[in-house]
């Protein structure tokens, strides 16, 4: 099935719309879709940093100022 839509033609209640109903299309067959194996990889990877205590989590808002500061 084809959808040939003009974005640019859309109200901005049409795009959430569309938005939506993709993600929620997406969102359902998520289980169906395996990841690379590559992802599992770098997800131990990165756990294993937060156990040992290499790495550590920041919340958003400090994440931000720090990108925003090293960018400035």
């Amino acid at each position: 099935m084809g959808v040939a839509l003009s974005v640019e033609k859309m109200s901005i209640e049409e795009k959430i719309q569309a938005m939506e109903a993709l993600w929620d299309d997406l969102s359902e067959k998520a289980e169906s879709r395996l990841s690379a194996p590559w992802h599992k990889e770098v997800l131990n990877y990165r756990e294993k940093g937060i156990i040992s205590g290499e790495d550590v989590f920041i919340d958003w808002n400090n994440a931000k100022k720090k990108i925003e500061k090293s960018i400035s």
